[in-house]
């Protein structure tokens, strides 16, 4: 077990994950009709979303949360950058005590950054950074009675040192405190066997991405690989595309709280495709 988790975590052997969706999906909607939006997520059956830019605007996701009946006990924010870059556009960063903050206010517990730049996971000393930076956060997350966490996309697969990848060197360096969610699409698009990935990390994964498509034929963050947007990503249904979804979260029942769907570049219309996934993981039985 290369860095799965020591420490006696309390989870009911096999418990299923609970449905959720990133706001991130339907950014467009939701900035346009926040509380329209959330109650077409509502009337899909969803009761959980992750939410997205959250921080300079709490109040009013949190009004839109109260009014549609969900919650979001998780949520993206940057915890490690100047700015979350994201493939259409960066967005600034707040000071940690901010984000904080701003989570409480809306009722996260669990704050993950979503994004750290190629270049600094190159090197181990890069890596190091990183992990430090989190563990630290996690200490500042401890005094708002928060966690914190971290999502991947496929720069962390990029290098590797002493036989580990970047990722794994992070995730052994890291506390265990500090939670993990796996996007199981991007982990595929690194080059990972997002199955076995889900095995080794054991209880420190809390969440899934729940996205399935075809792999782009090489690593989109790699040092030479040309700039690229959400909209050349083939993303599709679950099921339908190249990502072991169910095997997956098959292998994580008993760690995985949150299945989270998401899509960066929706392929229809963004509800149905929404619908779409929560039909796969109900009628699938990964979800509770």
């Amino acid at each position: 077990m290369l860095f799965q988790s020591t420490k006696s975590k309390v989870k009911t052997i096999m418990s299923l994950p609970v449905a959720s969706v990133q706001l991130y999906t339907l950014a467009k909607e939701f900035t346009a009709d926040p509380s329209g939006s959330l109650d077409k997520l509502a009337a899909i059956g969803l009761k959980n979303v992750e939410a997205f830019d959250f921080v300079r605007r709490p109040a009013e996701i949190r009004a839109a949360l109260d009014a549609s009946g969900l919650a979001s006990p998780t949520g993206h924010a940057p915890l490690l950058s100047d700015e979350l870059w994201t493939p259409d556009g960066s967005i600034p960063t707040p000071a940690p005590e901010v984000v904080f903050a701003a989570a409480a206010e809306i009722g996260i517990t669990t704050v993950i950054d979503p994004f750290v730049a190629a270049d600094r996971w190159l090197t181990e000393d890069g890596v190091a950074d990183i992990a430090d930076r989190l563990n630290r956060a996690a200490d500042v997350a401890a005094t708002f009675g928060l966690t914190v966490g971290y999502h991947n996309h496929a720069q962390e697969f990029l290098a590797s040192f002493d036989g580990q990848t970047a990722y794994e060197r992070f995730v052994a360096t890291t506390d265990e405190r500090v939670a993990i969610e796996l996007d199981l699409f991007w982990a595929l698009t690194g080059g990972q066997d997002a199955t076995e990935l889900v095995t080794k990390l054991g209880s420190r994964l809390i969440a899934v991405h729940v996205k399935d498509g075809i792999a782009p034929a090489s690593n989109p963050f790699a040092p030479d690989a040309p700039a690229f947007g959400s909209e050349t990503l083939d993303q599709r249904h679950p099921g339908d595309g190249q990502v072991p979804l169910a095997a997956a979260l098959k292998a994580g029942e008993g760690a995985i709280e949150y299945a989270v769907i998401e899509y960066d570049n929706s392929p229809g219309d963004v509800f149905t495709d929404i619908q779409a996934s929560y039909d796969f993981l109900v009628k699938g039985g990964f979800v509770a």
